[in-house]
């Protein structure tokens, strides 16, 4: 009986993936991306997906997706980064969305100046990628690949669930031994959750000072 209901309890791949098909908006070309359905399910507003140069076509660009996974708008890229990136939005092309603390936030050049820190520290030899969730678990920034992003979601969950809120910094090992570290950061006067993932190569001791330097160069943005 067990058995059956821990298979109940199994999410399937379109559980945990929504399709989304992206049209580039300089060479048309098509192509359909396996996008995380937590990412757009818990997004009160618009999800940014930035394509990197080579995922759908040679061009880089940005897509603007809704709660229901329809295309509201695509622009081309102002930078080129090489992974796929999610950004909670507040508003694309006059589209005013209803307001909140977490939009208010992401609308603010301080947010940006955040993602660009991030982005600049992904090196894919020891930072493979970098994300910020809201205390609650929240994606509103993420660069961390599809799959162990979904893990590192879960695992806020878990903590909601078990009202761990007391615990301010988060270390995990996973199977390929690529090390998550995760701390507690003030930004005016929200409490955010920074997510690092490293690579197998780095232990945490040195995973652990680079993820205050990073919280260091946040703050001082601030």
């Amino acid at each position: 009986m067990s058995d059956l209901k821990s298979k109940k309890r199994e999410k399937s791949p379109e559980d945990l993936f929504k399709k989304v098909l992206l049209i580039c908006p300089e060479c048309k070309t098509q192509k359909s991306l396996q996008v995380p359905s937590k990412i757009i399910n818990q997004s009160q507003h618009i999800t940014t997906i930035t394509i990197p140069t080579g995922l759908v076509c040679e061009h880089h660009f940005q897509a603007f997706v809704d709660k229901a996974c329809a295309i509201r708008g695509y622009q081309l890229g102002d930078f080129e980064f090489s992974k796929i990136e999610y950004i909670e939005s507040r508003e694309i092309d006059g589209i005013q969305e209803e307001n909140d603390d977490i939009s208010e936030f992401t609308s603010l050049l301080l947010f940006q100046d955040i993602i660009n820190l991030l982005r600049d520290s992904v090196d894919d030899r020891e930072i493979l990628g970098c994300a910020i969730f809201t205390t609650d678990g929240k994606v509103i920034y993420s660069s961390i690949p599809h799959n162990t992003l979904l893990n590192t979601i879960k695992e806020f969950e878990v903590r909601k669930e078990k009202k761990l809120h007391s615990i301010i910094k988060m270390l995990l090992e996973l199977k390929n031994h690529q090390k998550v570290c995760s701390e507690y950061i003030e930004i005016h006067d929200r409490e955010f959750i920074l997510v690092i993932l490293f690579s197998h190569i780095v232990n945490f001791a040195i995973g652990n000072m680079f993820l205050r330097n990073i919280v260091k160069k946040i703050i001082e943005l601030t």
